[in-house]
Protein backbone atom coordinates (compact mmCIF):
# COMPACT_ATOMS: atom_id res chain seq x y z
CA UNK A 1 0.00 0.00 0.00
CA UNK A 2 1.53 3.39 -1.19
CA UNK A 3 1.30 6.54 0.27
CA UNK A 4 -1.59 7.75 -1.85
CA UNK A 5 -3.46 5.04 -1.43
CA UNK A 6 -4.20 5.16 2.52
CA UNK A 7 -5.65 9.13 1.90
CA UNK A 8 -8.16 7.55 -0.67
CA UNK A 9 -9.49 5.24 1.36
CA UNK A 10 -10.31 6.94 4.28
CA UNK A 11 -12.16 9.25 1.74
CA UNK A 12 -14.32 6.40 0.17
CA UNK A 13 -14.92 5.37 3.56
CA UNK A 14 -16.23 8.99 4.55
CA UNK A 15 -18.37 9.66 1.78
CA UNK A 16 -21.68 7.75 2.58
CA UNK A 17 -21.34 9.98 6.31
CA UNK A 18 -21.07 12.99 4.15
CA UNK A 19 -23.73 12.03 1.91
CA UNK A 20 -26.31 10.97 4.79
CA UNK A 21 -25.43 14.64 6.26
CA UNK A 22 -26.46 15.83 2.36
CA UNK A 23 -29.70 14.31 2.99
CA UNK A 24 -31.18 13.85 5.87
CA UNK A 25 -34.38 15.78 6.77
CA UNK A 26 -34.43 17.91 10.22
CA UNK A 27 -37.65 19.06 11.76
CA UNK A 28 -38.01 22.49 12.35
CA UNK A 29 -38.31 23.43 16.19
CA UNK A 30 -41.14 22.23 18.04
CA UNK A 31 -43.30 25.38 17.52
CA UNK A 32 -45.02 27.24 20.75
CA UNK A 33 -47.69 29.86 21.15
CA UNK A 34 -48.54 31.79 23.83
CA UNK A 35 -51.55 30.71 25.91
CA UNK A 36 -51.75 27.27 23.96
CA UNK A 37 -51.45 23.90 25.19
CA UNK A 38 -49.73 21.27 22.71
CA UNK A 39 -50.38 17.99 22.67
CA UNK A 40 -49.35 15.07 20.20
CA UNK A 41 -51.97 13.42 18.63
CA UNK A 42 -49.80 10.90 16.62
CA UNK A 43 -46.79 9.70 15.96
CA UNK A 44 -45.59 8.72 12.22
CA UNK A 45 -42.65 8.74 9.80
CA UNK A 46 -40.21 9.42 12.70
CA UNK A 47 -42.40 12.49 13.70
CA UNK A 48 -44.31 12.91 16.61
CA UNK A 49 -47.47 15.28 15.26
CA UNK A 50 -48.77 18.45 17.59
CA UNK A 51 -51.81 19.79 17.79
CA UNK A 52 -51.81 23.37 19.60
CA UNK A 53 -54.97 24.05 21.50
CA UNK A 54 -56.39 27.64 22.13
CA UNK A 55 -59.10 27.72 25.08
CA UNK A 56 -61.50 30.33 25.94
CA UNK A 57 -60.52 31.93 29.43
CA UNK A 58 -61.81 29.99 32.08
CA UNK A 59 -62.67 27.01 30.13
CA UNK A 60 -63.16 23.83 31.80
CA UNK A 61 -63.71 20.59 30.66
CA UNK A 62 -67.39 20.12 31.91
CA UNK A 63 -68.09 22.98 29.68
CA UNK A 64 -68.43 21.04 26.41
CA UNK A 65 -67.48 23.82 24.10
CA UNK A 66 -67.36 23.58 20.46
CA UNK A 67 -64.51 23.09 18.75
CA UNK A 68 -62.52 23.31 15.54
CA UNK A 69 -59.77 22.03 13.98
CA UNK A 70 -57.07 24.47 11.33
CA UNK A 71 -54.76 22.86 9.03
CA UNK A 72 -52.24 24.86 7.18
CA UNK A 73 -51.92 25.45 3.35
CA UNK A 74 -48.60 24.77 1.52
CA UNK A 75 -49.09 22.67 -1.49
CA UNK A 76 -48.78 19.48 0.88
CA UNK A 77 -45.07 20.09 0.39
CA UNK A 78 -44.52 22.93 3.74
CA UNK A 79 -46.20 25.07 5.75
CA UNK A 80 -46.99 25.76 9.60
CA UNK A 81 -49.71 25.36 11.99
CA UNK A 82 -49.04 29.37 12.73
CA UNK A 83 -50.82 30.55 9.35
CA UNK A 84 -54.24 29.81 11.49
CA UNK A 85 -53.03 31.43 14.83
CA UNK A 86 -55.23 34.57 14.17
CA UNK A 87 -58.07 32.99 13.86
CA UNK A 88 -57.94 30.46 16.74
CA UNK A 89 -57.29 33.35 19.07
CA UNK A 90 -59.78 35.30 17.53
CA UNK A 91 -62.81 32.34 17.67
CA UNK A 92 -61.32 31.04 21.69
CA UNK A 93 -61.92 34.72 22.19
CA UNK A 94 -65.33 33.83 21.31
CA UNK A 95 -65.95 30.73 22.97
CA UNK A 96 -64.30 27.85 21.35
CA UNK A 97 -61.57 25.32 21.70
CA UNK A 98 -59.68 25.88 18.78
CA UNK A 99 -56.61 23.43 17.53
CA UNK A 100 -53.90 24.49 14.99
CA UNK A 101 -52.66 20.68 13.75
CA UNK A 102 -49.18 20.07 12.40
CA UNK A 103 -48.90 17.56 9.27
CA UNK A 104 -46.86 15.55 7.53
CA UNK A 105 -45.85 17.33 4.38
CA UNK A 106 -43.16 16.59 1.63
CA UNK A 107 -40.28 18.62 2.53
CA UNK A 108 -40.25 17.59 5.72
CA UNK A 109 -41.57 13.55 6.22
CA UNK A 110 -41.02 13.04 2.19
CA UNK A 111 -44.98 11.83 2.35
CA UNK A 112 -47.19 12.26 -0.28
CA UNK A 113 -51.17 14.03 -0.01
CA UNK A 114 -52.23 10.57 0.69
CA UNK A 115 -50.71 10.57 4.19
CA UNK A 116 -51.71 14.06 4.75
CA UNK A 117 -55.62 13.10 4.84
CA UNK A 118 -54.61 10.61 6.94
CA UNK A 119 -53.02 12.92 9.19
CA UNK A 120 -56.01 15.14 8.82
CA UNK A 121 -58.62 12.40 9.78
CA UNK A 122 -56.50 10.92 12.85
CA UNK A 123 -56.49 15.01 14.34
CA UNK A 124 -60.23 15.03 13.87
CA UNK A 125 -60.28 11.26 15.64
CA UNK A 126 -57.78 12.26 18.15
CA UNK A 127 -59.86 15.24 19.34
CA UNK A 128 -63.23 13.43 19.57
CA UNK A 129 -61.70 10.84 21.33
CA UNK A 130 -60.09 12.94 23.96
CA UNK A 131 -63.32 15.25 24.14
CA UNK A 132 -64.41 14.83 27.85
CA UNK A 133 -61.17 16.00 29.29
CA UNK A 134 -60.40 18.91 26.83
CA UNK A 135 -63.64 19.98 27.57
CA UNK A 136 -64.83 19.69 23.69
CA UNK A 137 -68.43 18.70 22.43
CA UNK A 138 -67.97 16.15 19.75
CA UNK A 139 -71.39 16.97 18.06
CA UNK A 140 -69.98 20.52 17.84
CA UNK A 141 -66.12 19.71 15.90
CA UNK A 142 -65.54 21.64 12.55
CA UNK A 143 -62.86 21.57 10.18
CA UNK A 144 -60.92 23.87 8.58
CA UNK A 145 -58.12 25.23 6.29
CA UNK A 146 -56.46 27.15 4.01
CA UNK A 147 -55.26 25.86 -0.08
CA UNK A 148 -53.98 22.12 0.37
CA UNK A 149 -55.00 22.59 4.09
CA UNK A 150 -58.50 23.48 2.78
CA UNK A 151 -58.36 20.10 0.84
CA UNK A 152 -57.37 18.07 4.33
CA UNK A 153 -59.87 19.98 5.97
CA UNK A 154 -62.65 19.19 3.27
CA UNK A 155 -61.42 15.46 2.61
CA UNK A 156 -62.05 14.67 6.09
CA UNK A 157 -65.72 15.36 5.76
CA UNK A 158 -65.93 13.80 2.37
CA UNK A 159 -63.55 11.13 0.98
CA UNK A 160 -63.95 7.60 2.76
CA UNK A 161 -61.13 5.43 3.49
CA UNK A 162 -57.74 6.73 4.04
CA UNK A 163 -57.68 5.85 7.39
CA UNK A 164 -54.91 5.53 9.61
CA UNK A 165 -54.46 1.76 10.50
CA UNK A 166 -54.83 0.78 13.80
CA UNK A 167 -57.11 3.81 14.93
CA UNK A 168 -60.53 3.07 16.52
CA UNK A 169 -62.79 3.73 13.29
CA UNK A 170 -65.83 3.21 15.71
CA UNK A 171 -64.70 6.63 16.75
CA UNK A 172 -65.57 9.35 13.73
CA UNK A 173 -63.04 11.17 11.44
CA UNK A 174 -65.77 13.25 9.97
CA UNK A 175 -66.27 16.62 11.29
CA UNK A 176 -69.90 18.55 11.61
CA UNK A 177 -69.07 21.61 10.02
CA UNK A 178 -66.13 22.95 6.76
CA UNK A 179 -64.37 26.13 6.89
CA UNK A 180 -62.73 26.44 3.49
CA UNK A 181 -60.29 28.77 2.92
CA UNK A 182 -59.07 28.95 -1.32
CA UNK A 183 -59.24 24.99 -0.53
CA UNK A 184 -58.19 22.62 -3.95
CA UNK A 185 -61.59 21.07 -3.59
CA UNK A 186 -60.65 18.69 -7.46
CA UNK A 187 -57.87 16.34 -7.78
CA UNK A 188 -59.03 15.38 -10.73
CA UNK A 189 -57.49 15.24 -14.22
CA UNK A 190 -58.51 18.84 -14.97
CA UNK A 191 -58.17 20.40 -11.07
CA UNK A 192 -54.96 20.83 -8.65
CA UNK A 193 -52.81 18.15 -7.65
CA UNK A 194 -53.21 15.54 -10.06
CA UNK A 195 -49.65 14.73 -11.12
CA UNK A 196 -49.19 13.97 -7.42
CA UNK A 197 -52.21 11.62 -7.28
CA UNK A 198 -53.03 10.57 -10.52
CA UNK A 199 -55.34 7.49 -11.61
CA UNK A 200 -55.74 7.73 -7.65
CA UNK A 201 -57.90 10.67 -7.97
CA UNK A 202 -61.38 9.62 -6.55
CA UNK A 203 -60.05 8.58 -3.09
CA UNK A 204 -58.79 11.72 -2.24
CA UNK A 205 -60.73 14.66 -4.37
CA UNK A 206 -63.59 16.15 -2.20
CA UNK A 207 -65.42 16.67 -5.48
CA UNK A 208 -65.85 13.70 -6.47
CA UNK A 209 -67.00 12.23 -2.99
CA UNK A 210 -69.87 14.71 -2.13
CA UNK A 211 -72.78 13.03 -0.69
CA UNK A 212 -75.79 13.55 1.06
CA UNK A 213 -73.53 13.13 4.66
CA UNK A 214 -71.37 16.18 3.40
CA UNK A 215 -71.19 18.43 6.25
CA UNK A 216 -72.46 22.00 5.95
CA UNK A 217 -69.57 24.36 4.20
CA UNK A 218 -68.62 27.52 4.28
CA UNK A 219 -65.98 28.82 1.04
CA UNK A 220 -64.35 31.68 0.68
CA UNK A 221 -61.83 32.38 -3.14
CA UNK A 222 -60.67 35.52 -4.86
CA UNK A 223 -62.12 35.72 -7.93
CA UNK A 224 -58.22 36.16 -9.37
CA UNK A 225 -57.13 33.23 -7.74
CA UNK A 226 -54.77 31.09 -10.15
CA UNK A 227 -54.64 28.10 -8.72
CA UNK A 228 -58.74 27.42 -7.41
CA UNK A 229 -60.90 28.73 -10.29
CA UNK A 230 -64.00 30.09 -9.64
CA UNK A 231 -66.14 27.48 -11.72
CA UNK A 232 -64.78 24.94 -9.47
CA UNK A 233 -66.18 26.76 -6.55
CA UNK A 234 -69.64 27.01 -8.12
CA UNK A 235 -69.14 23.32 -9.27
CA UNK A 236 -68.91 22.28 -5.83
CA UNK A 237 -71.48 24.59 -4.78
CA UNK A 238 -74.02 23.00 -7.05
CA UNK A 239 -72.90 19.32 -6.53
CA UNK A 240 -73.70 19.96 -2.26
CA UNK A 241 -76.96 21.77 -3.13
CA UNK A 242 -77.61 18.78 -5.48
CA UNK A 243 -76.94 16.62 -2.72
CA UNK A 244 -79.30 18.52 -0.39
CA UNK A 245 -76.59 20.05 1.80
CA UNK A 246 -74.92 23.59 2.63
CA UNK A 247 -72.59 24.98 0.67
CA UNK A 248 -72.08 29.16 1.38
CA UNK A 249 -69.61 30.79 -1.15
CA UNK A 250 -67.96 33.97 -0.62
CA UNK A 251 -66.45 35.49 -3.61
CA UNK A 252 -64.00 38.67 -2.93
CA UNK A 253 -63.33 40.31 -6.21
CA UNK A 254 -59.95 40.61 -7.85
CA UNK A 255 -58.49 38.89 -4.97
CA UNK A 256 -55.49 36.51 -5.33
CA UNK A 257 -54.67 32.75 -3.63
CA UNK A 258 -54.00 33.43 0.00
CA UNK A 259 -55.72 36.69 0.10
CA UNK A 260 -57.90 35.77 3.45
CA UNK A 261 -54.31 35.55 5.57
CA UNK A 262 -54.17 37.48 8.84
CA UNK A 263 -52.20 40.55 9.69
CA UNK A 264 -48.91 41.06 8.67
CA UNK A 265 -45.56 41.20 10.24
CA UNK A 266 -45.80 44.92 10.76
CA UNK A 267 -48.82 44.85 12.01
CA UNK A 268 -50.92 46.56 9.03
CA UNK A 269 -54.64 44.94 8.91
CA UNK A 270 -55.43 43.19 5.96
CA UNK A 271 -59.18 44.38 5.37
CA UNK A 272 -59.75 40.46 3.81
CA UNK A 273 -58.98 39.21 6.91
CA UNK A 274 -61.73 40.76 8.97
CA UNK A 275 -64.56 39.73 6.01
CA UNK A 276 -63.76 36.49 5.96
CA UNK A 277 -63.15 35.91 10.09
CA UNK A 278 -66.77 37.98 10.33
CA UNK A 279 -68.70 35.82 7.33
CA UNK A 280 -67.21 32.73 9.38
CA UNK A 281 -68.57 34.05 12.80
CA UNK A 282 -71.64 34.37 11.19
CA UNK A 283 -71.70 30.91 9.46
CA UNK A 284 -70.45 29.26 13.17
CA UNK A 285 -73.58 31.13 14.69
CA UNK A 286 -75.91 30.07 12.87
CA UNK A 287 -74.53 26.53 13.17
CA UNK A 288 -75.21 27.22 17.08
CA UNK A 289 -71.48 26.76 17.95
CA UNK A 290 -70.99 30.33 18.78
CA UNK A 291 -74.01 33.37 20.24
CA UNK A 292 -74.19 37.03 19.38
CA UNK A 293 -72.58 39.70 16.94
CA UNK A 294 -68.97 39.00 15.30
CA UNK A 295 -66.41 41.02 17.88
CA UNK A 296 -63.52 41.23 15.05
CA UNK A 297 -63.02 44.94 14.58
CA UNK A 298 -60.52 47.03 12.27
CA UNK A 299 -57.96 49.35 14.27
CA UNK A 300 -58.32 51.60 11.71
Amino acid sequence: MNALTIPLLISLALLPTQEAKKTKKTSPPALQFKGASSEVYKEASGTKLLLHIFKPAGHKPADKRPAIVFFFGGGWNGGTPKQFEPHARYLASRGMVVLLADYRVKSRQGTSPFECVKDGKSAVRWIRKNSGRLGIDPSRLAAGGGSAGGHVAAATGTVPGLEEKGEDSAISAQPNALVLFNPVFDNGPEGYGYSRVKDRFREISPMHNLSKKTPPTIVFLGTKDKLIPVATAQKYKKLMEKAGRRCELHLYEDQPHGFFNGPTRKGKFNEYYLQTVTAMDRFLVSLGYIKGEATLRSPD
